[in-house]
């Protein structure tokens, strides 16, 4: 499958949503906590997960994007039925296209990133320590020769200790060393993240897509038993190519197309310096509904559902607030 062009009634009601993105929810319904992308209510028994259209990179938020909650919420929802048979997730219910009701579960203080190619622009991506003559990452040697975008020889699982402000990256060596997760339950959780991105990689393929790399979060349920938390395979957490013209891209050395988030990093990084900058240029308008677009495209090319815009106008907050009455 090939990426069609997006209709101009898609982009109008984009362009439209541009002033009512939902940047942060103010809800008396339990403890709050916020996160670079999602505010979590804790409910006691269970955890409400809202989505919002906050865009982070840079280990900072950057922008709003339109309907991106949305997006991820749907396509998280869609992912975890597809992967049940490998791993058991979270997912109590989704009572609003924003919101997850989510099982509690101890979360492992480690994230799973699993890489297939050799790519990225931010300090922590593959090609970018590649680049300064790193050879040993994560634990894992990398061959001289390689090429900016090229897949490699085996997916590799490069974890990061998980940090508010910077993601660490560590070798399994390290996490066992240092205590983070013991040697049982690294091996579980480890061999899960791998058998998700190969099932990834395997129904990305069938969409005309390729799943570049991708992270996960896990972690324990009552039971002891390694559970999928978060999200999986959005556009937030993976990074996706076109298929059916990467080769030929690759072969003229020039990017692949993506249909993720990376071409508004690359404007930032081209625009300022995100790490450091304490004050961001605002991202054009124009960038933020292609960004908008591309989710909206993936989340119907990956899971064969159209996408469905709100019927109405109201305000996002009073919608999800009536939608969740019957969970807290």
């Amino acid at each position: 499958m090939t990426v069609t062009a997006t209709s101009s009634d898609t982009l109008e009601q984009i362009r439209q949503a541009l002033p009512s993105c939902l940047v942060e929810t103010h809800f008396s319904i339990g403890k709050k906590y916020q996160g670079k992308v999602r505010d979590v209510y804790d409910l006691g028994d269970k955890l409400l997960l809202i989505t919002t259209d906050r865009q982070s990179a840079f280990d900072r938020v950057i922008a709003a994007v339109p309907y991106k909650g949305q997006v991820l919420n749907l396509t998280s929802a869609w992912w975890f039925e597809q992967t049940v048979d490998i791993v058991p997730n979270h997912l109590l219910a989704v009572p609003d296209p924003n919101v997850v009701v989510a099982k509690k579960c101890r979360v492992f203080p480690i994230e799973f990133v699993v890489r297939g190619y050799i790519t990225g622009t931010t300090n922590t991506s593959l090609w970018t320590q590649y680049q300064k003559g790193v050879r040993q990452y994560c634990g894992h040697a990398l061959p001289e020769g390689l090429h900016k975008n090229q897949r490699l020889s085996q997916p590799l699982l490069t974890p990061t200790t998980k940090d508010q402000h910077h993601d660490r990256p560590i070798s399994a060596a390290e996490i066992i060393a240092e205590g983070w997760m013991t040697p049982a339950e690294w091996e579980e959780a480890s061999t899960v993240a791998m058998r998700l991105y190969q099932r990834g990689v395997d129904v990305a393929a069938k969409h005309g897509l390729i799943l570049v790399d991708t992270k996960y979060e896990l972690g324990q349920d009552e039971h002891s038993r390694v559970v999928l938390v978060d999200e999986i395979h959005t556009p937030d957490s993976s990074r996706y190519w076109l298929r059916h013209n990467y080769a030929e891209r690759l072969a003229q050395g020039v990017e692949p197309e993506n249909i993720d988030k990376e071409f508004l990093r690359l404007w930032f990084a081209q625009h300022c310096d995100p790490y450091h900058d304490e004050v961001l240029p605002p991202a054009p308008p124009d960038l933020i509904v292609a960004l908008a677009a591309r989710y909206i495209q993936l989340y119907e090319m990956i899971t064969g559902c159209a996408f469905i815009f709100p019927k109405t106008q109201q305000p996002v907050e009073a919608r999800i607030m009536r939608n969740i009455a019957g969970y807290v």
